[in-house]
């Protein structure tokens, strides 16, 4: 078999199998990282804690982070439940725009020098390929009028 057939079948099958992977897997993310927030034992609860108090006065930080890991729990399960990407891409949205936000409101806690993220900055970082990941799964949903 040659390089180029190797090559070939090699990208039908990440284009025939990339969308379940990457719902399975931004589930996965999701609903464990969102599970851990809502039984208290989240190693990013300091993290979200500190921007609570930077930014949230209108409830306890115990009722925000159970709320906040339930929504993360939702977005993961709404990924894997087909029909239902539009509504968890848009939730992601709203997600990563508050994930982000210690980069620029904790700086001390997220950079330990010029473009030199600490343990906690690289974490959020991070969150740059489940964005990816995100616009790869939108780019293969239908339109509402039928055109990919």
């Amino acid at each position: 078999m040659s390089i180029k057939n190797l090559d070939f079948k090699f990208i039908n099958l990440s284009h025939k199998y990339f969308v379940p992977v990457a719902r399975f897997g931004l589930f996965v993310i999701f609903f464990w990282f969102g599970f851990l927030k809502v039984i208290g034992l989240s190693p990013a609860s300091d993290l979200v804690q500190a921007l609570f108090e930077q930014t949230i006065n209108f409830m306890s930080f115990n009722q925000f982070i159970v709320l906040f890991g339930l929504f993360e729990c939702l977005i993961g399960i709404l990924f894997i439940i087909p029909g239902l990407e539009r509504l968890a891409i848009v939730l992601l949205f709203f997600h990563m725009v508050t994930t982000f936000m210690p980069l620029f409101i904790l700086p001390a806690v997220t950079w330990s020098g010029f473009l030199i993220p600490t343990l906690e900055g690289q974490y959020i970082i991070k969150n740059l390929v489940i964005i990816s990941t995100a616009i790869g799964i939108a780019s293969n949903l239908h339109s509402k009028n039928g055109v990919k």
